[in-house]
């Protein structure tokens, strides 16, 4: 933490590594909270205070180092954290730099001829100041390896979850998820429209109720003209009706709502990518690695592979 911090910025690795969860089978993390002043109580941008448990010789032996953010673009960092972060990666310690936290990563030369993102309001400021860094200003984050960033402000959720997911597995990851009421992943970038839940009134609602008839028969051939029907609207109506509320068209939809069913199915069943492809509705296997490849950038059995890891002992830290 450091003075000045936003609240929200330090909640979220807390919330997403700092809570007991053992009772659910998720192994606990060592967490640290260090302040980088010459002292422990600090300033918020809400007007309180809160008081770090470490200063910055409690990053010593992190297994990983989160920052969760940082004050000022054209501030540059204090030595001491920036040798400090250097010592970490030379022992082999993760990084995470969320949010504006990418630009005290890439501050320590960190992400030097690496991939890296921050928020999109900053990332012209940053590719200026950090010209070897690789700019990605598309996406939610960037893992690469040991060092991980961020976009601004709740894609840091998005990374913290991820991290989690690679240390122990889907089925953690999602529960910490439920209970933080956020989707496990989302897809797209930083421009993408997050689609608000349609909540359906029985009996009352046939435009929500055609919708939530829709998310349960993914595996069939679903058209325009059922949805319209089922809403008991004409196309025309249906399909404005449908952006203004999902924010883009029912094709669309579509696809993102079968490429989520498909990864909770790669995440959690031990189903051939086949079967799979049959379930969420894609048809063939060519189909469904089409649309993995062109909006997850991977294949089903890779996404596979990477989202099902062993968990990782306890005792990892996380500061």
């Amino acid at each position: 933490m450091f003075d000045g911090i936003s609240p929200f910025h330090v909640a979220v690795p807390c919330a997403v590594f700092g809570e007991d969860r053992s009772d659910a089978g998720v192994p606990r993390f060592e967490l640290r909270i260090c302040s980088i002043e010459s002292t422990r109580t600090l300033r918020t941008s809400a007007g309180f205070t809160m008081r770090a448990t470490h200063g910055v010789g409690g990053l010593a032996g992190a297994g990983t180092i989160i920052i969760p953010s940082w004050r000022d673009t054209a501030e540059t960092p204090p030595a001491r954290v920036l040798d400090e972060l250097r010592r970490a990666r030379r022992r082999g310690a993760r990084v995470l730099g969320l949010c504006l936290g990418a630009f005290v990563v890439a501050a320590a030369g960190l992400l030097d001829e690496r991939r890296a993102t921050t928020h999109w309001n900053w990332c012209d400021d940053f590719a200026r100041r950090f010209p070897r860094v690789r700019l990605d200003r598309d996406v939610l984050y960037v893992d690469d390896g040991e060092i991980l960033t961020s976009a601004g402000t709740a894609a840091a959720i998005d990374c913290c979850l991820h991290l989690l997911r690679r240390d122990l597995g889907a089925e953690a990851a999602s529960y910490v998820a439920r209970r933080m009421v956020v989707p496990p992943h989302r897809q797209g970038g930083q421009a993408q429209y997050i689609e608000q839940p349609i909540v359906a009134a029985p009996g009352t609602d046939r435009f929500g109720q055609a919708m939530d008839w829709a998310t349960r028969n993914l595996a069939h051939g679903i058209t325009l003209d059922a949805l319209s029907a089922r809403a008991l609207m004409s196309r025309r109506t249906f399909t404005r009706r449908f952006r203004q509320v999902t924010g883009t068209t029912v094709g669309q939809w579509l696809v993102s709502q079968r490429l989520s069913l498909a990864r909770r199915m790669l995440e959690t069943t031990d189903r051939s990518v086949e079967r799979i492809a049959g379930e969420a509705g894609f048809g063939t296997p060519a189909s469904l690695r089409q649309h993995f490849a062109a909006n997850l950038g991977t294949t089903p059995l890779r996404y596979r592979r990477e989202f099902r890891g062993v968990r990782a002992p306890a005792s990892r830290g996380v500061r």
